[in-house]
């Protein structure tokens, strides 16, 4: 029976634990380039047995908040390496969660204040972070997107290949795509924001190519041992739902089998908030996706996410409904998370006034147990 202490190797890659540091958006990156405070951050919490780095994107194309790091300059992949380095030297491994996030964007933005691109052209009722010249900083609607042209495709399953190898030049142990939470690869995912009518719409097969030429393209350039997932089965995040996620995302799990990725990383319910939100004609059954990703010789770890407490985490561990747990707002407020879900040490109760943008305050300085 597994514990949430013990080791495991994913992949290519052995971790001292189970208990994960999901992506976490912080917006401390400006020009997309990690800087110092955010080396502090992630080696704060190197005690996790992976960190997930916070969203990344893959071009300038793919950004979608201010101050969110990207991987596709020589500076951000410099600004990584820091971080990465830090991580290790203190005992931690870390993946770079990769990110396009397609029409969850705004003009100003984007390159040349271009339209967003998406699947198709429906904007998002959605909200996207900016900080102005002056530093002020707000959530504002997200711009009318464009739809992708056919020949434009390739193109971004190549930009998603060079930031992944750009990631391992970075000194990241692996990458992870981000397939979730309304993005790029989701939008085209869900009958309710593709209604594309060539290769990549339509069909649930044709809607999950994009997702699929990702992962063999990076798979084939990093290694499928060094390549993971996120989805969101159900999360209505950045306006996206699906007619039948059941019958959806139970097909993902049976073509995802053929790859060997190192974990399936699966956001329960909506993202950060109800865990029983459900989409379609029927509650979704994890427990079912899960079997069907193993029924068809599935070999990678599953990882769930989303609401998990200590005692939730250990039960999802004892029923072998999970290998690991990834946490997010507790790993944001106690950096030293890992011992405090050992030891049953009570928690740093969480700012959320800090989560996005700013400095160190509610970033760096929580406290440490005993400190």
């Amino acid at each position: 029976m597994a514990n949430l202490f013990d080791p495991i190797t994913i992949g290519d890659v052995t971790i001292e634990n189970r208990i994960i540091m999901a992506p976490l958006m912080r917006n401390r990156s400006p020009e997309a380039v990690p800087n110092e405070l955010n080396v502090d951050y992630y080696r704060q919490r190197a005690s996790a047995g992976l960190i997930i780095s916070e969203a990344t994107a893959i071009t300038e194309q793919g950004q979608g908040y201010s101050h969110a790091p990207g991987i596709y300059s020589d500076a951000s992949v410099e600004g990584w390496r820091h971080v990465t380095t830090a991580v290790h030297e203190a005992g931690g491994k870390i993946f770079c969660q990769l990110m396009h996030v397609g029409r969850v964007s705004h003009k100003s933005l984007q390159p040349f204040g271009d339209p967003p691109v998406a699947p198709s052209a429906l904007q998002a009722r959605a909200k996207t972070f900016v900080v102005y010249s002056d530093m002020t900083s707000d959530f504002i609607e997200t711009s009318m997107p464009r739809a992708l042209k056919p020949f434009e495709i390739s193109g971004i399953i190549d930009d998603y290949r060079r930031a992944a190898a750009r990631a391992i030049e970075a000194g990241f142990d692996g990458v992870e795509i981000h397939a979730a939470n309304g993005y790029l690869i989701d939008q085209f995912l869900r009958s309710g924001s593709n209604q594309r009518t060539d290769l990549y719409g339509g069909p649930i097969e044709n809607r999950a190519r994009l997702m699929f030429d990702v992962v063999g393209s990076i798979s084939r350039e990093i290694g499928s041992g060094r390549t993971a997932i996120r989805l969101s089965p159900v999360a209505p995040s950045n306006d996206v739902h699906d007619d039948n996620p059941q019958v959806l995302f139970n097909y993902l799990a049976s073509q995802l089998s053929a790859y060997d990725l190192a974990y399936i990383h699966i956001v329960e319910g909506a993202t950060g908030g109800d865990r029983n939100y459900s989409q379609g004609p029927r509650p979704f059954d994890y427990e079912e996706m899960r079997q069907t990703y193993y029924r068809t010789d599935g070999s990678g770890a599953w990882m769930v996410n989303n609401g998990y407490d200590r005692q939730l985490a250990i039960d999802a561990l004892e029923k072998e409904r999970a290998d690991l747990v990834s946490f997010g707002r507790a790993f944001i407020a106690n950096p030293d998370l890992v011992r405090r879900l050992r030891i049953n040490a009570q928690l740093n109760a969480l700012d959320q006034r800090t989560l996005f943008g700013g400095d160190a305050k509610g970033y760096v300085d929580y406290p440490p147990l005993g400190g």
